[in-house]
């Protein structure tokens, strides 16, 4: 086993298995740059390393396999205009997620605790998705003042149902059985039994015999599952506006779940909320080179804007809960900016290709 990043992210060589473990429990796995940098560096020793076959990632510490990227650090750094180190997180960290997506050999996540922001990124982009009992996933970027970042501007798009569309714009929890029945999960194993599957595929069987043995039935679904005609109903709408005007109906008609979805939705950035629903329309057309490209080009706005520090302040600093949203009603969002983002932002542009 070999430690990068001051032991906050560890390598393990076991036989064909390339073990990365995100070693930052009191964060939840949070991933610092330091960490981003040597994972990709570990990943393309592997990938070049004919000894190793297959590469498996898992969280330390049982609360979280991964709770995004460190949003608290990528604030202090944009608060002093430290432009360098900002954007060096957010090209290393896009530039890891790219390459996961394009990673040659199998790329096993165990996923038990809540998974995030990066952490969706490191994962849900790699081919076998292992989600333990605990499992807790969300993208919750528009109550920050960002955006589901990560490559999501490809990956919500093509859920099923419109279900993406629900989980960009509301940054809301789900459990297993709802990211099974979707396809953001693609095998359920017990947290417990993951040092055992590791043993298998650390003695060689192949990923899907190495899962099958430990594979349980999927827990109940949740939400996302029994409202899913509403969800589409009402996130196949073509604007915010009208969404939230769909969702105002079916509350009114005696639906809980669409007032609570509306009143959450009402907590989150109207800019952001604008931005995910333009993702959305956009992102099923893009591959996750493009999508991700397109992430860059609206992260680079957004840093020169107010609603993301505004968020990470209300959120995660002063943790007051109560955001100042610049604007602060979704009628005052300039639309054509928000399109706008989406093109060339005149700084240097990395390629994730």
């Amino acid at each position: 086993m070999t430690s990068e990043a001051g032991g906050e992210i560890l390598f393990e060589r076991r036989g064909p298995l390339g073990l990365v473990t995100l070693n930052r429990p009191k964060a939840l796995n949070a991933l610092s740059l330091p960490m981003i940098r040597a994972m990709h560096a570990q990943l393309r020793a592997w990938e070049e390393d004919d000894s190793i076959s297959r590469v498996a990632v898992r969280g330390a510490g049982g609360r979280a396999f991964c709770a995004g990227g460190d949003i608290r650090r990528i604030y202090e750094v944009a608060r002093a205009g430290n432009e360098t180190e900002l954007y060096e997180i957010w090209t290393g960290e896009y530039g890891l997620v790219a390459y996961v997506g394009r990673y040659p050999k199998p790329y096993v996540s165990l996923i038990d605790g809540i998974v995030m922001g990066g952490g969706v990124g490191i994962s849900l982009h790699g081919e076998y998705r292992v989600a333990g009992a605990n499992y807790s996933f969300a993208m919750p970027e528009v109550g920050i003042g960002l955006f589901p970042d990560v490559g999501m501007t490809h990956a919500l798009p093509r859920l099923p149902g419109h279900t993406g569309f629900y989980l960009a714009l509301t940054g809301a929890r789900i459990g297993a059985g709802d990211a099974l029945a979707v396809g953001l999960a693609t095998h359920h194993v017990p947290g417990t039994d993951f040092d055992a599957l590791l043993d298998r595929l650390a003695a060689g069987v192949a990923v899907t015999d190495a899962i099958a043995p430990h594979a349980v039935l999927p827990p109940p679904a949740g939400s996302l599952v029994s409202e899913r005609a509403l969800i589409e109903a009402c996130f196949e709408a073509e604007t915010v506006p009208e969404v939230l005007e769909r969702l105002d109906a079916r509350a009114a008609a005696g639906s809980t779940f669409a007032a609570e979805t509306a009143a959450l939705m009402r907590t989150r950035s109207p800019t952001s909320l604008c931005i995910a629903r333009e993702q959305m329309r956009r992102g099923v057309n893009l591959s996750l080179a493009e999508a991700i490209l397109a992430e860059y080009r609206l992260v680079t706005r957004l840093m020169e804007g107010a609603d993301f520090f505004e968020g990470v302040r209300a959120v995660i600093v002063d943790k007051d809960g109560k955001p100042a949203w610049r604007p602060a009603r979704l009628e005052e969002v300039d639309l054509d900016a928000v399109r706008a983002a989406f093109g060339p932002s005149g700084r240097p542009e990395p390629r994730f290709a």
